[in-house]
């Protein structure tokens, strides 16, 4: 890859290693949502996909994602352009408004663990959809990654 490629590139040149390595492994985009149908308004829940692995916050079957879980959406350029329910620091919805990545994006410290060194990711913030009632999902609002 080249040095600082998300400088001088847009989305929608990425190759598709770049485009995974934009990705800073924050796992808000697994989060449970609820969107108000009057206000279009979207509210993240604590609870994540199954599939999530809760210690390093990656899919654990990242290949079959889409295959185990059909609502699991591929972020696309045009997605992170126009998405009001990707998480407002996720480095894919920056870029795409022009906005630069946070110095704790592994890209820009060098580290991958720094997202959640830094409490960005959902590492010890969430419990997998399998260990709760899905009929509860209003009462696990969160609001804490803004």
């Amino acid at each position: 890859m080249e040095k600082d490629f998300w400088k001088t590139k847009k989305l929608e040149e990425f190759s598709p290693e770049e485009w995974e390595a934009v990705c800073d492994g924050c796992a808000k985009c697994c989060l449970f949502k609820l969107t108000d149908p009057d206000s279009d308004t979207v509210y993240f829940t604590n609870v994540v996909c199954r599939y999530l692995d809760l210690e390093t916050c990656k899919c654990s079957d990242y290949e079959n994602r889409h295959d185990n879980v059909p609502d699991c959406v591929y972020v696309t350029a045009k997605i992170a352009h126009d998405a009001n329910w990707l998480p407002k620091t996720c480095a894919y919805r920056l870029l795409a408004k022009g906005v630069g990545l946070p110095w704790w994006h592994p890209l820009v410290s060098g580290d991958p663990k720094s997202v959640h060194l830094v409490s960005a990711s959902v590492r010890g913030k969430v419990v997998s959809e399998e260990v709760v009632d899905l009929s509860d999902l209003e009462d696990m609002v969160v609001n804490w990654f803004d």
